[in-house]
């Protein structure tokens, strides 16, 4: 109920941007259509625009009273991305205790459980399928594939290569570029979790993700975003299935981060190379460190 919530939130914030006074909207499936949402979401967003005045809903019949005031829209903290959406659900869905390689993935279920329109899903898995992690089946469907050690040490590779440009370029950047003050916040949030690690040394990934999509953002480079973004699912969510010394693994990782931060902040070119490739190294290891024994024999055995 919570996540679709957040599709609700999201979708309904995407819709008032774009009502125009006196504007006649259309039929529940096309909203949902366009907004790649359930048609029930879709009813909801409506349902909310009578509640508050924004629109005349009679019947068949909607007409758009007035545009919305920002107190009407829900707060950023609240609304995820579609996309981010999608990615956490069919991440939770690849990390369950059940999930093994030949696991069968259904777009209608997953459309279903999150709250949104099947397009939207089969979209993000067609984006995903070009990593070799799940392959497409008739009918909807498609199979977990397995995690092969080849693939991780590949990844690896190619994120390394990302990161280490996507640095160097984040120190050169002006001293009054808001990428700085984001940064002065992520570090701050380390010191608070690393404060209170026992109690809270889950919620790294989250962090981590947070960290690494700014340093990569700064590289200003469209093919690394685009290939960053799925790089970053497997990274910063298949390390999970080994969740063997999880804290202390993650304890590591906050002080190599903090380390990271104050080279990037020193603008130091060979500080932040030091520093980045300490802690992409450790990175490769835990990703190497996250395919089950089983499967990495079978590779060396083959």
């Amino acid at each position: 109920m919570a996540r679709q919530n957040t599709v609700f939130k999201e979708a309904f914030n995407r819709y008032a941007a774009v009502l125009k006074t006196d504007a006649a909207l259309p039929s529940e499936p096309e909203i949902a259509a366009q907004l790649g949402v359930s048609r029930s979401t879709a009813r909801a967003i409506l349902t909310r625009l009578s509640d508050v005045g924004i629109i005349r809903w009679n019947k068949r019949q909607k007409i758009v009273l007035r545009e919305p005031r920002s107190e009407e829209l829900f707060p950023a903290e609240e609304t995820d991305s579609l996309h981010d959406i999608i990615e956490r659900a069919f991440m939770l869905r690849i990390l369950s205790d059940d999930a093994e390689p030949g696991m069968q993935i259904n777009e209608l279920e997953l459309a279903r459980e999150i709250g949104i329109g099947t397009t939207s899903v089969r979209e993000f898995l067609i984006r995903f399928s070009r990593f070799g992690l799940i392959e497409k089946r008739p009918n909807s469907h498609w199979t977990l594939k397995g995690f092969t050690r080849e693939f991780a040490l590949e990844l690896a590779d190619v994120r390394e290569m990302f990161e280490l440009h996507s640095a160097a370029e984040f120190g050169r950047l002006p001293p009054d570029h808001p990428a700085w003050a984001s940064l002065a916040e992520i570090k701050h949030e380390h010191r608070e979790l690393l404060a209170d690690l026992d109690a809270r040394y889950r919620d790294f990934s989250t962090l981590d993700e947070r960290l690494h999509l700014l340093i990569h953002r700064a590289s200003r480079n469209r093919f690394i975003a685009d290939f960053y973004d799925a790089i970053a699912v497997v990274f910063h969510y298949h390390y999970q299935w080994n969740k063997a010394f999880a804290r202390q693994r993650n304890e590591r990782a906050l002080h190599e981060h903090l380390d990271y931060i104050e080279a990037l902040e020193s603008r130091d070119t060979a500080r932040i190379d030091r520093t980045c490739r300490t802690h992409l190294t450790s990175a490769r290891q835990t990703l190497l460190q996250s395919i089950p024994a089983s499967a990495a024999e079978e590779r060396q055995e083959g």
